[in-house]
């Protein structure tokens, strides 16, 4: 083993050791009991560590055998952990969707109970929740005191999340969650205490950290939502792993915005002659052949869906080795942002990867052309390929680049090229479908221009047909996508408050759906009538993940 190689395994491990939910997400024994240290004690240890692995990477002179991307790809992801941390905004770290608020609720998706022994660890693990949110109030609290507070839509919106989460009005998450693990207390007596005791705390819990968020936090939060040009191109650089000419995406947003929603317009016109975007969107949603009912319903046609997209695709068009080729569908506790999300497998497969469904409460009707191609994207060829080869691939990728690596630009822009790979090879039955995939593309593309355009609070350009030549606003971002998009109108209002508070992310779609798409054109340039697409593929996840910027200097030559 290269000595950079043991410098990647090391992280990993001390990673995990210091952080009990990083062990959970990437199926790695330890620390099932406990939760993270998110108070400024906790982010500063985590500090150390990435400054120790970083001297230790310097005093390695580069051989052959180190390899140059296992070293690219730790330093890159070290050296945005520094410089966010230098930022000072890590301890700031709150909002609607990726925030220590939903990763300790979200833990306890991945947790086995089947057993008596599986419900004492969870239940343990439920008594941690208070310290882990008092220790994030602490951090909170430490950069109020020095000007970073998040937006006040965002300590809002973050309070409904802690009440829904506590059961203001209902039953609060761990409550649920405990009756559902332990119904009519067949634990026996002093289990169901531990878990009932535990469960009732972390209700409460949350419902403090609300309280919190709005007698304390709300009165030190800005109005504005834009986060600026400096806070914005260090999150861009972090979500993407490159550093990009803001004004030139934008401008290309625009285009691909504009291209896309032409077609659109085309296929709309198939369904629904004379009707537009909207009334094709009405008339595919009000088909009763096209409707699921319930979430049961929903889960299982995302199961069967998945499951046959996997048998059709594997060893035809793309390697999917057998352990990679179970997917759980799943739906989402409430509580959280609206849309689809993929976890990971474990290390050892023994939990597989799972996709995940969260809708609006009290929705119950689905329609399948609007969720088709997000199966796609979330599951095979998209993300559960992806990450799933990674985490396979430890024969040649070491620990780092199999379970922690990457960018959200590699992971999602791989996603929404696979969208376009399913296309390609004929999968999608009908002009519904096809709507559907376009609505998936045309959305990510306004994500472009509406993240940078409200964040810089640029002007919007002529020949637009949008408020030509004014500045953007979140209220504009919002009427952007409630009349430009046929996005269901609930889930465009769920997007705003995502993007304000989550600058930089919402572009790494298309901005690497960009590189995928370029560097397979140029690999197809270089190969000729040699180029082989299900071996380009192959060789590029057989890669694992990275920045940009790494993805884009070795595509071609795959």
């Amino acid at each position: 083993m290269s000595r950079i190689n043991e410098i990647s395994n090391a992280y990993v491990a001390e990673a995990a050791r210091r952080s009990p939910m990083l062990a959970t997400s990437l199926g790695l024994p330890g620390g099932e009991d406990r939760l993270d240290d998110f108070s400024p004690a906790g982010i500063d240890a985590g500090h150390d560590l990435v400054l120790s692995t970083l001297r230790a990477l310097d005093d390695v002179e580069p051989t052959d055998a180190d390899g140059d991307i296992a070293r690219e790809v730790l330093r890159e992801r070290l050296e945005v952990e520094r410089d966010l941390y230098d930022s000072g905004w890590q301890h700031a770290n709150l909002n609607v969707i990726d925030s220590p608020l939903q990763d300790v609720r979200q833990v306890f998706d991945l947790m086995p109970t089947e057993s008596d022994d599986e419900v004492a660890v969870l239940a343990a693990r439920m008594s941690a929740v208070p310290a882990a949110l008092t220790g994030f109030q602490e951090s909170l609290r430490f950069a109020a005191e020095r000007g970073k507070v998040s937006a006040v839509r965002q300590i809002d919106k973050c309070a409904e999340q802690c009440d829904t989460y506590a059961g203001i009005g209902g039953t609060g998450f761990f409550v649920g969650l405990a009756e559902s693990v332990n119904p009519d207390g067949i634990r026996g007596a002093e289990l169901s205490r531990a878990l009932t005791s535990a469960a009732t705390a972390a209700d409460a819990a949350y419902a403090k950290l609300g309280a919190f968020l709005r007698s304390e936090l709300r009165g030190l939060a800005p109005e504005s939502d834009a986060v600026g040009r400096e806070r914005y191109a260090l999150a861009s650089r972090n979500f993407l792993g490159a550093v990009i000419d803001l004004e030139e995406t934008y401008a290309w947003g625009w285009q691909e915005f504009l291209a896309i929603e032409a077609e659109l317009r085309e296929v709309a016109e198939r369904i629904a002659p004379g009707a537009g975007p909207k009334g094709a969107a009405a008339a595919l949603d009000a088909d009763a052949a096209d409707q699921l009912n319930g979430l049961d319903a929903l889960r299982a046609w995302m199961q069967d869906l998945s499951d046959r997209a996997i048998a059709d695709l594997a060893d035809v068009h793309f390697e999917i080795p057998e352990p990679i080729k179970k997917l759980e569908c799943m739906i989402a506790p409430p509580g959280g942002g609206v849309g689809a999300y993929y976890t990971g497998p474990s290390d050892d497969f023994s939990r597989p990867g799972q996709m995940w469904w969260a809708v609006e409460p009290g929705r119950t009707v689905f329609s399948t052309w609007r969720e088709t191609s997000v199966v796609y994207h979330e599951g095979v060829p998209g993300h559960h390929l992806q990450i799933a080869t990674a985490v396979y691939r430890r024969d040649i990728l070491n620990d780092y680049q199999r379970l922690m690596a990457g960018t959200s630009a590699h992971w999602e822009g791989w996603a929404l090229y696979a969208e376009r790979l399913v296309r390609e090879l004929g999968y999608l039955r009908n002009d519904g479908q096809l709507l559907g995939l376009l609505e998936s593309q045309m959305f990510r593309a306004a994500r472009v221009v509406v993240d940078i355009g409200m964040h810089l609070e640029l002007t919007i350009p002529a020949g637009t047909g949008f408020h030509e030549g004014e500045r953007w606003t979140g209220a504009r971002g919002l009427e952007f996508l409630l009349t430009r998009t046929i996005t269901d109108p609930a889930h465009c209002r769920d997007e705003i408050d995502r993007y304000l508070g989550w600058p930089g992310q919402a572009p790494s779609y298309k901005v690497g759906e960009r590189v995928w798409i370029a560097g397979r054109d140029a690999a197809r340039r270089a190969k000729g009538a040699k180029f082989d697409v299900k071996a380009f593929h192959t060789a590029a996840l057989n890669m694992g993940s990275m920045g940009l910027d790494q993805l884009a200097s070795r595509l071609p030559g795959l």
